[in-house]
């Protein structure tokens, strides 16, 4: 009985997470694609890491509520997204524009991978002896003990 009665407590508080996004009319079926493109392209300002389809935050629902307005009133993608960035800043997008302040996160992978790629061929270079430096023979002096440590060892057995 306590397990059912616990079982429903945490149902009824979990319920709100499973809420209905809202929905919108759209005169066009083609504005409707042109919405979940978009929506799935714009990152919630306080998320982070949703996008403003996924993301029932307050500003993702007043985002959500903005690009509908937008896109009835016959803006183009380019104008919606150049409008948001204007109001939230370049991150806003999760697929920020190349130049200016953006160069870092264009360039930066590419940066690192080449500077992990010098770091390792400057340490197998350094592990790995050049070919000209390989230990010479034994001089005769050595060669002379070693046969003898060899007769030794065989005359003993």
């Amino acid at each position: 009985m306590l397990r059912a009665l616990f079982l429903l407590l945490c149902l009824g508080v979990a319920h709100p997470v499973y809420a209905v996004i809202e929905t919108y009319e759209f005169s066009d079926p083609a504005l409707e694609l042109r919405y979940q493109r978009l929506s799935a392209e714009l990152r919630c300002p306080k998320c982070q890491n949703q996008n403003i389809a996924d993301s029932n935050a307050p500003i993702s629902q007043d985002l959500r509520k903005r690009l509908h307005q937008q896109l009835e009133q016959g803006a183009t993608d380019e104008q919606i997204l150049e409008d948001m960035v204007n109001r939230y800043g370049e991150f806003v997008r999760y697929r920020p524009r190349f130049g200016g302040a953006t160069l870092i996160l264009w360039f930066a992978p590419v940066f690192l991978l080449l500077i992990g790629a010098a770091v390792l061929v400057a340490t197998v270079r350094r592990r790995k002896p050049p070919p000209d430096s390989q230990p010479a023979g034994l001089s005769a002096e050595d060669e002379a003990r070693v046969r003898s440590l060899l007769n030794e060892k065989e005359g003993g057995s």
